[in-house]
């Protein structure tokens, strides 16, 4: 047979020569050979023979000093770098005295793991530093916060979310133990506002809000749609560096000024009801203990030795600080006082930062919205079983949106962004108002119950918010003489007419809850906590001091009763007792001040005025029980009682309230036994030199002056065996000889 085609063109090919192509090289022959090598080191450090291993140096179970496990950081291994952190502190908990050598190293070989790509690296140093920076001081990390905050506001903007998750809890660790250092710089350029841009990249809410003019613009470069218990994460972190941030920054809403705390209730709305801020400080004052005092006092003495350097004022005075009091020291700077104590320069700032507040609950409203309509349905069905993501969810938005508006609409911000603040938080309560009160039918779960009844108040105190924004308006419209701008809020304004249906339901939730009843019918009272009381007072003010010229609130008077009632049946023993009478207390007092100028008056209602004599006739039993166990709460009462004696108030000025005093005053100086005869009451238990003891002779004084010449021989018997022997009893004589004349 012919030999085929195929086998000529092979025989052909070994003695045809090839042709060479543009762009191509020369093609080696057949029987060519590659002398090319590769060759690869191998790195020992720890076997080397230059390195002197020392065998005094603590380690691990696995043979490893702090020197390796730096190494190990650094491995391409993921299980290696877990091992290494793992590592750490097992070397630590035997040797705890490391850290004061090698913490700064340890700071630079974990920062590095933080935006680690691979999860069980990044829980693991979560773990570690969940385990190390508690037992280390604040002082002592703070110098390391910068590092540590740069690598996390890296991993915040990482391309993948799960990075950017972990960054969040990182921050949720530093927010616990070094908040100052995550949240400086948040209003102008350092780490919190990058932190802050953090947050609004992950949301996809925009990071410009900064800007005073334009639509809110996205800045993420990945968005991505995130979990719920991913999204619950970042909410929940972002509600507690808000809170740290307007909690640090002293003065950014009114109730945050220049004067010392004066008790345990935080009354800025009572503020708004005082021509001047020095007349609320100075009522405020009333309330002062001498335990709470922030100012140091010094006893009178005729020869002072020099030497003994007691020369403290009792107060502080910034004008007479250095260098303001100069050798340049003019008169012109004299007249400028104000802008030298640089009060001028202080509010300038607070309402620059009031505004970027706002300005940031706007950029926010449509997330908190958004993530709200995505959990109401599912939380809120009254026979359902929602989970703990949705309802925490919940919460979150309710928590950012509490803080936000508080300061925005307590700030003295232009009316403009008031009025913006004001219709954005009207529709975000919108969509809440249908389900509130907030409760669920059958749930047994305690979890729920709590995060239901912080809705309820944070639904509440928002509520408060617009009534006291809305009053204040109308208070500013009224002294300008447009009453028919304000006769035509009730009938035009969609904010006053949604208000009076959320009034309404505040008012009888506030109700429930005073009274100890259930707020549904599946559910048991609960007992207030005091910062839940302390929560409610907004509310309650509002309800109370309400112009009635816009929205008709017929449950002000029951709204009063309530809180009455509930001071009076909560037991002295409750850390809810001084809360309770320092409220009342103060609703009485305002009465009679001349410079309030608010619309609550207790006067109109008479049967306030008569739950106010039971009220005010009840406080010796509280004093007597309290006692020398809580000095301020005793001091409280006794300051109270003595100021509206004094003052004549129409809450005592009756023979039946002075004639109850005085008789249920008599045990708390000396107590009649049937068995065991006289014994001292709680006076005597009141530490020597305090001065509760001579405000309780002042009380005692002032009843007894208050009555007929030798009634209320039981009390005065009572004063005189108790302070017998005692550095008080002359100071009681001198007092009753004053009294009587």
């Amino acid at each position: 047979m012919p030999k085929s085609a195929k086998k000529r063109r092979d025989k052909a090919a070994d003695f045809t020569k090839s042709k060479l192509k543009l762009g191509k090289g020369k093609q080696l022959p057949s029987n060519a050979i590659d002398t090319s090598f590769k060759a690869r080191s191998i790195v020992l450090p720890s076997q080397s023979i230059a390195h002197e291993k020392n065998d005094d140096a603590p380690t691990t179970k696995r043979q490893l000093s702090f020197d390796d496990l730096v190494s190990h950081t650094k491995h391409y291994s993921s299980s290696m770098r877990k091992d290494a952190i793992v590592g750490f502190r097992e070397l630590l908990e035997a040797n705890w005295e490391l850290l004061d050598s090698y913490f700064t190293a340890l700071i630079n070989a974990c920062v590095r793991l933080i935006g680690d790509e691979d999860a069980s690296v990044r829980r693991a140093l979560l773990t570690f530093f969940s385990w190390l920076l508690p037992r280390i001081p604040q002082s002592d990390i703070m110098p390391h916060a910068p590092l540590l905050l740069l690598f996390t506001t890296s991993a915040q903007t990482h391309i993948f979310p799960e990075i950017r998750i972990d960054a969040i809890r990182f921050l949720d660790l530093f927010l616990e133990h070094i908040p100052r250092a995550v949240t400086v710089g948040w209003d102008f350029n350092g780490h919190g506002s990058r932190v802050l841009e953090g947050y609004l990249g992950i949301l996809n809410a925009g990071t410009k809000f900064g800007e005073a003019d334009g639509p809110v613009q996205a800045t993420s470069t990945a968005s991505v749609v995130l979990t719920p218990a991913s999204k619950l994460v970042v909410l929940h972190s972002l509600s507690m560096f808000l809170q740290t941030c307007l909690s640090n920054d002293i003065g950014l809403s009114t109730s945050a000024s220049h004067h010392p705390p004066s008790s345990l209730l935080n009354t800025w709305f009572l503020l708004p009801s005082f021509a001047r801020p020095g007349d609320y400080y100075s009522f405020e004052q009333i309330f002062q203990t001498s335990q709470s005092s922030t100012y140091n006092c010094c006893q009178w003495r005729e020869n002072v030795d020099p030497e003994d350097n007691e020369d403290d004022f009792p107060g502080t005075f910034t004008a007479a600080e250095t260098p303001i009091l100069s050798d340049d020291f003019t008169l012109q700077k004299l007249a400028d006082i104000s802008d030298v104590t640089g009060s001028s320069e202080y509010d300038a700032v607070n309402d620059h930062k009031a505004e970027l507040v706002a300005r940031l609950a706007r950029t926010l409203q449509s997330t908190l919205i958004a993530t709200f309509l995505d959990c109401a349905p599912s939380v809120f069905m009254p026979s359902g079983n929602p989970s703990e993501t949705q309802v925490q969810l919940v919460l979150a938005v309710g928590q950012i949106a509490r803080t936000l508006y508080n300061v925005v609409l307590q700030a003295s911000t232009s009316s403009k962004a008031k009025s913006t603040a004001s219709d954005d938080l009207n529709t975000f309560l919108g969509y809440m108002t249908p389900y509130f009160p907030f409760s669920l039918l059958g749930t047994k779960d305690v979890k729920v119950e709590q995060a239901f009844q912080e809705l309820n108040l944070i639904f509440s105190e928002l509520t408060s918010l617009l009534v006291l924004t809305s009053n204040a308006e109308i208070s500013r419209l009224t002294s300008r003489g447009k009453a028919r701008q304000v006769n035509s809020l009730a009938s035009g304004n969609k904010l006053y007419n949604s208000l009076s249906i959320q009034i309404e339901r505040v008012s009888n939730y506030i109700l429930q809850l005073l009274s100890g009843g259930p707020i549904s019918g599946s559910q048991l009272g609960r007992t207030l906590t005091p910062a839940a009381y302390a929560s409610l007072l907004p509310v309650v003010w509002a309800l109370l001091n309400n112009t009635g010229s816009v929205y008709q609130c017929s449950t002000s008077s029951a709204i009063l009763n309530a809180v009455i009632s509930h001071s009076m049946k909560t037991s002295s023993k409750s850390a809810l007792k001084r809360l309770t009478i320092e409220f009342v207390a103060r609703l009485v007092l305002l009465s009679t001040d001349p410079r309030y100028h608010g619309h609550f008056q207790l006067n109109n209602d008479l049967t306030g005025v008569a739950k106010v004599h039971e009220w005010v006739s009840h406080l010796p039993q509280p004093l007597w029980e309290i006692g020398a166990s809580n000095l301020p709460a005793s001091e409280i009462i006794t300051r109270f009682l003595l100021r509206i004696l004094q003052q004549k108030s129409q809450a005592v000025h009756v023979s039946t309230t002075i004639t109850a005093l005085r008789a249920k005053l008599v045990p708390f100086f000396t107590v009649n036994h049937a068995v065991r005869g006289q014994l001292p009451g709680p006076y005597n238990k009141i530490p020597i030199g305090s001065p509760l003891r001579r405000l309780t002779l002042d009380l005692a004084a002032t009843l007894l002056s208050a009555t007929d010449a030798g009634i209320g021989g039981e009390l005065r018997v009572a004063v005189d065996l108790a302070v017998v022997g005692s550095e008080e009893q002359e100071y009681w004589v001198q007092i009753q000889d004053i009294a009587v004349k």
